[in-house]
């Protein structure tokens, strides 16, 4: 009794409290099940929040055409233009079998097809504009690189090949269609008719590929579409004297998914997240409201230290985490129906130079992520996302070395999407971070 009476008040000492109040009989595994053993509470360890940005995000092969661009009312101007390379099955126009069918044909009209994806962030209720620019250089990573990222930049022309003004139905509606310039078509199916393009090597050197830029005069969402079913299609028919022209099509499609992604950038000019430093350092919330800072496509993340850890092997000398949670709260006033919740947080093991080397797991080695609890009360108290800590926190207290293992939490889709959240730290006035610890002594 003496014994578990120092060592609770050690554990007082420490992080401040420990009470005995909140102690019970904990049965620890499967050499414990004969033995019940009493369970120090620990609420109050330090836990230290902070913003990272990544230096980059893989963005292509995922999937999903990005384009749009928004005014974040705390993030800043967050946009994304999407590049991609094209391809046809066929690269001549329909023959019966005659050498002299192909002078029939006339040129009608070109489109890109963009199917939903049913992805959206933002206000849909307002229009948004996009333009269409043919690319200077071909959709090739850099050397000894077979992928794009976030901040990839192609060069294109300043011409539009087309432009479209839309109010975004992602869920109502199938597709939008954007018309492209007739001059463009024209030439694209006089390379085609006279067969100076016969197979996929002579188009790329022709149209090295496209992209599709938002305007900056209409800042309202950000939409996703998907790669596989969406298209540039030709239009043309062929013409005969005194009889019905007959409407035919050939389609570009994107057939490499590598060769497609999305350039998401973040004007921060003005925000609290502004002086974010570089990609192997953080800024802490105290200089960010007792905030942190989550934003997928960006690569803004949150980073947990626990920099007290190594301190609970002094509690006694046998003993063992067998519990923790982490409860993240969401800041009021920082979601809404735009701006909704994900339902989970993806949390990632790194090191202090934000080095990432795992996903969180639990001792099964199976990965655990940040569950959102949609439950709402009167103040929002119960909303917000617990994260099972306490393997990876009994691995920090018993490591050898003086180094120190980070969380970062990012959300799932960070590299497809624009989602974000904005989390309180242990000390922020309405939506603390709260951890329990559930230690044992045997």
């Amino acid at each position: 009794m003496h014994k578990y009476i120092g060592m609770l008040f050690l554990a007082m000492t420490l992080f401040s409290c420990g009470t005995d109040s909140d102690t019970g009989e904990f049965v620890v595994g499967s050499d414990y099940l004969a033995v019940g053993n009493k369970v120090i509470l620990i609420d109050t360890m330090t836990v230290e929040m902070s913003t990272i940005n990544f230096d980059s995000l893989i963005t292509s092969g995922k999937n999903r055409i990005l384009i749009g661009n928004y005014e974040d009312p705390i993030y800043g101007k967050v946009k994304s233009n999407s590049y991609f390379q094209l391809a046809s099955d066929s690269y001549s126009l329909k023959n019966d079998g005659s050498d002299t069918e192909s002078t029939n044909y006339v040129f009608d009209s070109i489109s890109m097809i963009l199917k939903y994806d049913k992805y959206y962030y933002g206000d849909t209720t307002r229009v948004q504009t996009f333009n269409i620019h043919r690319l200077n250089q071909k959709v090739k990573p850099n050397i000894n690189d077979k992928n794009f990222y976030n901040n990839s930049v192609l060069s294109y022309s300043d011409e539009s090949l087309g432009t479209i003004s839309y109010k975004p139905r992602p869920v109502g509606k199938d597709s939008i269609s954007l018309k492209m310039d007739n001059a463009f078509g024209v030439a694209l199916f006089q390379k085609l008719k006279k067969r100076e393009i016969t197979d996929f090597d002579s188009f790329s050197e022709y149209l090295k590929g496209l992209v599709l830029v938002p305007s900056v005069s209409n800042s309202a969402n950000v939409i996703g579409f998907h790669v596989a079913s969406s298209k540039v299609r030709l239009y043309y028919s062929k013409y005969q004297a005194n009889t019905e022209e007959v409407p035919y099509i050939l389609d570009f499609k994107i057939s490499d998914v590598q060769k497609q992604f999305n350039a998401v950038s973040l004007d921060k000019t003005g925000t609290i997240i502004q002086n974010l430093p570089a990609s192997n350092s953080k800024l802490s919330s105290a200089l960010t409201n007792r905030q942190g800072f989550i934003q997928s496509g960006t690569g803004v993340a949150c980073r947990i230290d626990f920099p007290n850890i190594k301190q609970l092997k002094r509690i006694s000398a046998n003993g063992a985490i067998v519990d923790a949670q982490l409860f993240l709260k969401p800041v009021n006033n920082t979601y809404s129906e735009k701006y909704p919740l994900e339902d989970s947080l993806k949390v990632y093991v790194s090191d202090n130079l934000n080095r990432i080397s795992t996903s969180l797991v639990n001792s099964a080695g199976t990965a655990v992520f940040g569950i959102l609890n949609k439950k709402k009360d009167e103040f929002n108290e119960n909303v917000g996302y617990s994260v099972p800590i306490g393997y990876f926190l009994q691995k920090e207290m018993l490591k050898q070395s003086s180094s120190r293992s980070s969380l970062i939490l990012t959300l799932p889709g960070i590299s497809k999407t624009v989602n974000r959240i904005v989390l309180g730290d242990q000390k922020h006035l309405n939506n603390k971070l709260l951890l329990k610890i559930y230690y044992i002594s045997y």
